[in-house]
């Protein structure tokens, strides 16, 4: 081959490695997804969360169904991210720091199967980086990490409502009357006790907390 021709093969392939590097996602389930897209929107080298459904046996369920029949589905959010800045194993470490994962029974407020936590893992790659990223919690609190590591399933978007539910600029009635959606939406999260318990759990430094 031609030394040009040679090295726009390489400059080629190096553009389809560097575009397909970009392709990536976790899919973890922290309780309320609105406080995981949330959280991990704020990070950099993360795309756009997407809120969902996964794990459960049902296809293309409903809000209602989750969290009031039995379909196994969890609540979940599916995090894209860009490997040249952030990887797998730092997502998985900030999740871990962003729930409690010492509470098989939900999270929080929030009670029952569809709330509990999981990392669903898609290859050796992703369980690898998830295995590691528990020994290191293990360690950090002396303690057993019930969040179980399981493998993918088909992953299903929540209904447009629940998109960006923290940050979009509707109102919605609470027992507070009508309000702006993200101040119900810190209403409830703070209501929940979510932040309160992650700072008893891994302390004030945890990543997330305001």
């Amino acid at each position: 081959m031609r030394p040009v021709l040679a090295s726009l093969a390489l400059s080629l392939s190096l553009l389809f490695v560097a575009q397909n590097a970009k392709a990536a996602d976790i899919v973890v389930a922290g309780g309320c997804f609105w406080c995981v897209e949330a959280d991990f929107e704020k990070v950099r080298g993360v795309g756009d969360v997407v809120s969902g459904y996964t794990g459960g046996r049902t296809a293309n369920p409903t809000y209602k169904e989750v969290t009031r029949k039995n379909t196994g589905h969890y609540e979940a959010v599916r995090i894209p991210y860009d490997p040249n800045v952030i990887s797998a194993r730092a997502l998985y470490d900030l999740f871990l720091r962003s729930i409690d994962p010492l509470d098989d029974g939900g999270q929080f407020c929030d009670r029952g199967h569809s709330y509990r936590t999981a990392i669903f893992v898609d290859g050796p790659e992703e369980r690898a980086a998830a295995q590691a990223a528990i020994a290191a919690a293990e360690a950090e609190l002396g303690r057993s990490i019930v969040t179980p590591i399981l493998d993918a399933k088909p992953f299903y978007d929540a209904e447009d409502y629940h998109q960006d539910y923290y940050k979009t600029d509707n109102k919605v009635l609470t027992r507070f009357g009508y309000v702006d959606q993200p101040v119900a939406y810190q209403r409830y999260r703070k209501g929940c006790g979510r932040d309160a318990r992650v700072k008893q759990v891994w302390g004030p430094d945890a990543p997330f907390l305001k």
